[in-house]
């Protein structure tokens, strides 16, 4: 935010002059009531002072101070005890136009990542079957979040991890072997606990149309190993075409057999146990997660000698520190939040600080159609599918929808709303903002009007409420890029994006823009409606969601 930092740099230099650097405590804000001005602080209050000096006296040395060296100030005014109220030049807030349509498409990017290598890694849905709408809300938010803190600076990979080892990819294995036997003719039961969704019959008949009933000769565990591979190579094509479709990028696909076939899961746990971190007890090999807070220590293999998911998931990331992350960040379902101590506990086992691990955990969305929730069982079969989701609403739609709440808040999902072009759906408030200011462009250019060259000039022509609330709107843009990066959220995008929007509306439905006599006053807002559409571009493009012309 310009006007934020412009005044913590003057505050920084006033402070410095006595020898003091900036109170941990500071306050630079925008006042709630807007008629105390642009920004206040309580720097008078928090400040090392003489003895005897009151806030309220050190608050007549900044504000004379403030009023000697900044121009860019009209009023400084004392307010209670010491807090001071700031108000910023109609020049200074024109500027920020100028610096909007300077810098475009990089206007909010920060580099204060630089220099920091950071994983995330989402989805990581277990590949035994297509992915749903909870599916959905994670793959958006892993996707925004990377984009989000490559325009902070940071270098960013994203990962899906591949969950083919395991007892439910051995599950889905049978499920199909079972469908195979029963297309083939013979009476064969489905088990109670496998997945029963039409898919599974789908990947059968492909084994049949493929082998014929070859299957059937072969030793049971060979015929179960065929369905499995075949299993997880069809729903990964279909999930990797799902996710592309949804505009979601993975640079790596890391695969959990990998990890248990190379030995890394076991090599992993003899550094555990040579750290006496991990230890042997009634034939089983335990972590000693009571030493990093846990209620009690968890097993990382069992008695029979298969390991538990602890332990595929340590060495994974055992595996992510080596490749030199300084910050991994795991996108999982709420359900998964007691986990998150005992992961934490882990990365610290292997030597790094348990923050280096961030989980941001994703609620689950209800869909409503029709007034009512529409019912969903993975297993049953019974969900709606991502990709059935964006082939009713399209993808913009989605994914604007699963970024507009907190990721930890649960999410209802009406296909009805969303689907309707009025102001009370979300995704159409932001983009009709955008197609708007379009539209006019192309009305005005039609009006034989040629789009202004930006100017100092014919910005100083733009003085009213609304155009200072859209000043002072763009310039938090920055703001909340940096809000989103440092707390991971990329749900303060959407709320900013909603912001603007109705801001701008409401600009729209206070003045007569190509009504107006005065051609130069047109110009001018054409400068400021232009810088408006490229921060709800850029916002937007965060948030893997389209900037329309035409609606």
């Amino acid at each position: 935010m310009k006007a934020r930092t412009y005044l913590e740099n003057q505050l920084k230099s006033f402070v410095a002059q006595r020898g003091h650097d900036l109170p941990a405590k500071l306050i630079i804000e925008s006042p709630k009531n807007e008629q105390h001005g642009d920004m206040a602080t309580n720097l008078a209050m928090v400040m090392p002072r003489k003895k005897g000096q009151n806030p309220r006296q050190a608050a007549e040395l900044i504000q004379a101070d403030l009023k000697a060296s900044c121009p860019e100030l009209t009023h400084i005014a004392i307010a209670g005890p010491g807090f001071i109220n700031l108000t910023f030049s109609s020049t200074f807030w024109q500027s920020i136009v100028m610096d909007v349509l300077k810098q475009k498409e990089n206007f909010g990017r920060a580099y204060w990542g630089q220099g920091r290598k950071v994983q995330v890694e989402y989805v990581s849905a277990n590949p035994t079957g297509p992915l749903h709408i909870g599916h959905g809300r994670g793959a958006a938010i892993g996707d925004s979040l990377a984009r989000i803190l490559r325009f902070s600076g940071h270098e960013v990979e994203t990962e899906y991890y591949v969950n083919d080892a395991g007892r439910q990819m051995r599950l889905l294995g049978l499920a199909i072997w079972v469908r195979y036997q029963q297309a083939c003719g013979r009476d064969v039961e489905f088990p109670e606990d496998c997945y029963r969704g039409a898919y599974i019959k789908d990947i059968a008949q492909a084994l049949i149309r493929e082998h014929g009933q070859a299957l059937l000769d072969l030793p049971e565990a060979q015929a179960l190993d065929l369905c499995y591979q075949r299993g997880l190579e069809d729903i990964l094509v279909s999930i990797k075409k799902d996710l592309k479709n949804f505009a979601v990028e993975h640079q790596h696909w890391f695969s959990e057999k990998t990890l248990v076939d190379g030995g890394q899961v076991e090599a992993t746990l003899q550094t555990l146990l040579h750290k006496d971190i991990a230890y042997l007890q009634d034939g089983a090999l335990w972590f000693r997660s009571t030493n990093y807070g846990d209620d009690k220590d968890r097993v990382l293999k069992k008695s029979d000698g298969s390991l538990t998911y602890f332990a595929s998931d340590i060495a994974y990331h055992d595996h992510k520190i080596k490749r030199g992350f300084d910050l991994m960040i795991d996108i999982w379902g709420a359900d998964h939040h007691g986990y998150v101590p005992r992961m934490q506990a882990a990365v610290q086992a292997l030597g790094r600080k348990g923050e280096a691990l961030q989980v941001i955990l994703v609620q689950l969305v209800n869909l409503i159609q029709g007034g009512e929730q529409v019912a969903m069982s993975t297993r049953a079969g019974q969900f709606e599918t991502l990709a059935d989701v964006c082939e009713e609403v399209g993808v913009d739609a989605a994914r604007f929808i699963f970024l507009s709440r907190k990721s930890d808040s649960h999410l209802d999902f009406d296909l009805d709303m969303v689907k309707q072009k009025t102001m009370d759906n979300p995704v159409y408030y932001v983009q009709y903002a955008h197609a708007r200011i379009c539209s006019l462009l192309r009305k005005a250019t039609a009006q034989g009007l040629a789009l202004p060259a930006a100017s100092v000039e014919l910005l100083a022509l733009l003085t009213t409420p609304e155009d200072h609330a859209l000043f002072k709107a763009l310039d938090r843009f920055e703001d909340m890029v940096d809000l989103a990066a440092r707390s991971l959220s990329p749900h303060h995008i959407s709320y900013y994006l909603m912001d603007l929007a109705g801001t701008l509306h409401r600009y729209y439905n206070t003045h007569h823009i190509l009504s107006g006599e005065d051609q130069q006053l047109l110009l001018a807002r054409i400068l400021l409606f232009q810088a408006v559409a490229q921060v709800l571009k850029n916002g937007l493009k965060l948030l893997g969601v389209s900037a329309p012309e035409r609606m």
